[in-house]
């Protein structure tokens, strides 16, 4: 059989959970639909799901569709869980992007169009929720193609010469082919013909229905199965998988969940995982509708791999050659988490490690002088979850402080330092010079050498880049910084030197730890002459609002530092675009109903960073503070 791995996606309460349970009723997988609002769907099985009757994590759950076997992933709605989408993308054939009928366009589904265009993913298009009242469904195709693709296609009802017109008007070989010969054009030749754009991205079809009644559930069924890209898999190909999820049994061991793209891993095998390998204790693959235990799994499926120390985004064995970059914007809030008990400290830390291990974008941050952790956050509805997971499955209770936004760096001009062997005030047996400057924007770090790679062991020279990249993570103002080129300009080491009988003299022999050690002096000093930038996250913004109200709301904006782009008044109603400083959204947010009788609604979504207007933010830091040279070294050698 073919195999589809298919990911549902929509924004928040479009009704995707309830589509994915109609789905697998009509397969036969579920005898009875379960009820997002009674909290008794197959895929949201997290007790925080069911009693908030919202997605929180990725669910893989398998069917039949003629002849083709889907591994259909549920994935999260609400914008503070975009990781756990973003980690599906990356190993989907196909999606179904889930739209209401009565809300239509909405922030999330723009930003998950747009991202599966930029992966190429091919997509159909559901307008749910047509038995609810205010359903418009011409309305929503209209937003559709106006706002996410001028490339859709209604596909209620399609007939063959609706097809052959659509086909037409995208493709001059095939009309003149249709021309000379239609009789050649049969009707199976014509769904492969539009499968074949479908696949291309020049085609979006569009089907209309309600996950609750089943109306239009079976259009959409046949479109899974006769227009989206199954594939035969290469099980005889090197062994190539992905781990786009890690959860933890019941008694601690890892499970990865793995999407195979070629090979066949089998139980007790050992798996490269990039500069390491580990070996497989047991394998599960799903199977109508759960997960079920197997000897192996081949290529094509998503397997739960026992066993194996990894992490999310690790490669097991051939690295793919087209493994996707970041798609989404990193967390833009942070907030300080403390235990109720004191004695809790080091068990909450542990299970934080964990819940980083299931979501890597929460990023952890320890500060050993203040004995604070910090945690990085999409929203306050991701907060409250960390808070309820913490004491639901670890019996720890915590308190939050008062959520801040996160600021970048970006460096502004050159800099550089250089820091030589046996020369004051240099007490590490080590030279390191770097040179910093800016780089293109999303460019990230990049390391490079102006030395000569065999002038020392690279051992040595890879000590610096990685010591490099770590501290970069707190930039002059305490911020990450972004986007940069730094050069390793000067290096020198002492060799390794022996007593007379053969031990080792560190005292007068370079190691890694010097390099280490000496790396953050350098490069701060470096990165202070250069000076760097704060900048703030910006979103994007979508305001509806009585047009009668717009005086107040613009007023509104202005207060929050809010840039309207483009007002649009139809009818009674205002719909206002623009950017606004993410840390003002919550504000705004608050404050929108008083200012339009509590008829306005504004979404937002993550759009760039922007140089910080006013006063400077800064950020405690937590490493040794390699700014503070006395403190440093105090810390680092405990002497001066």
């Amino acid at each position: 059989m073919k195999t589809l791995n298919l990911g549902i996606l929509a924004h928040v309460d479009a009704g995707k959970t309830s589509l994915t349970e109609r789905l697998l009723h009509t397969a036969g997988i579920i005898g009875e639909l379960g009820s997002v609002d009674d909290g008794s769907t197959q895929t949201d099985t997290l007790a925080l799901e069911r009693a908030r009757g919202i997605t929180i994590k990725a669910a893989v759950v398998s069917f039949a569709v003629g002849d083709v076997t889907v591994n259909l992933i549920d994935t999260p709605g609400h914008p503070d869980f975009i990781a756990e989408v973003e980690r599906a993308l990356g190993v989907l054939d196909g999606a179904v992007l889930v739209l209401s009928a009565v809300e239509g366009v909405q922030a999330q589904t723009r930003v998950l169009m747009r991202t599966l265009r930029r992966l190429g993913i091919p997509a159909l298009l559901f307008v749910n929720k047509l038995d609810r009242r205010g359903a418009d469904p011409d309305r929503v195709f209209r937003e559709i193609a106006g706002k996410l693709t001028s490339s859709a296609a209604a596909m209620d009802p399609m007939e063959p010469d609706r097809v052959v017109d659509l086909l037409a008007t995208l493709d001059d070989d095939f009309l003149t082919g249709y021309l000379t010969d239609p009789d050649a054009f049969t009707p199976s030749r014509l769904r492969a013909e539009l499968a074949a754009k479908v696949a291309e991205g020049l085609v979006y079809p569009v089907y209309f229905g309600s996950a609750i009644t089943g109306a239009g559930v079976d259009a959409l069924r046949d479109g899974i199965e006769n227009l989206l890209p199954a594939k035969d898999s290469d099980v005889d190909g090197p062994l190539s998988g992905t781990v786009f999820k890690v959860e933890r049994a019941p008694g601690g061991e890892k499970i990865a969940y793995v999407r195979l793209f070629s090979g066949r891993v089998a139980v007790r095998d050992k798996v490269p995982l990039g500069d390491r390998e580990g070996k497989v204790t047991a394998i599960s693959v799903f199977d109508n509708g759960s997960a079920v235990p197997s000897g192996s799994a081949g290529a094509g499926r998503i397997a739960k791999l026992s066993g194996l120390d990894v992490r999310i985004g690790d490669m097991l064995g051939a690295p793919r050659k087209h493994a996707t970059r970041a798609l989404f914007s990193p967390p833009t809030l942070e907030t300080v988490v403390s235990p109720a008990r004191p004695a809790d400290r080091g068990p909450l830390h542990q299970a934080l490690t964990w819940l980083t291990e299931q979501d890597p974008l929460i990023g952890l941050r320890h500060d050993e002088i203040r004995q604070e952790t910090s945690l990085s956050l999409y929203g306050e509805v991701q907060k409250e979850v960390i808070q309820a997971t913490l004491a639901d499955e670890y019996g720890i209770d915590v308190t939050f402080s008062e959520t801040t936004t996160i600021c970048v760096e970006r460096v502004s001009g050159t800099g550089s330092a250089a820091e030589l062997i046996g020369k004051a005030p240099n007490p590490f047996l080590a030279t390191v010079g770097l040179r910093v400057e800016p780089g293109p924007p999303g460019s990230g770090i990049a390391f490079r050498l102006e030395v000569e790679l065999g002038s020392m062991p690279y051992s040595f020279v890879k000590a610096v880049e990685d010591t490099v990249k770590e501290t970069l993570r707190e930039g002059v103002h305490g911020w990450e910084v972004l986007d940069c080129v730094v050069t390793m300009t000067h290096s020198g080491y002492y060799a390794r030197q022996s007593h007379a009988h053969g031990t080792f003299d560190k005292s007068m022999s370079s190691t890694a730890g010097d390099f280490r050690d000496l790396t953050p002096l350098v490069l701060m000093a470096a990165l202070r002459e250069a000076g760097t930038t704060v900048h703030e996250p910006m979103h994007r913004f979508t305001l509806q609002a009585p047009a009668d109200t717009l005086g107040p709301v613009n007023a509104l904006l202005a207060q929050a530092r809010a840039v309207p782009r483009a007002t649009v008044t139809k009818g009674g109603t205002a719909e206002l675009d623009g950017e606004i400083p993410a840390a003002k959204t919550h504000e705004v947010r608050q404050l929108l109903p008083s200012a339009t009788r509590g008829e306005g609604a504004m979404e937002t979504a993550f759009h760039d960073y922007r140089p910080v207007r006013g006063a400077v933010p800064s950020r405690s830091r937590t490493d040794n503070n390699p700014l503070e040279r006395k403190e440093y070294l105090l810390r680092v050698l405990r002497r001066v």
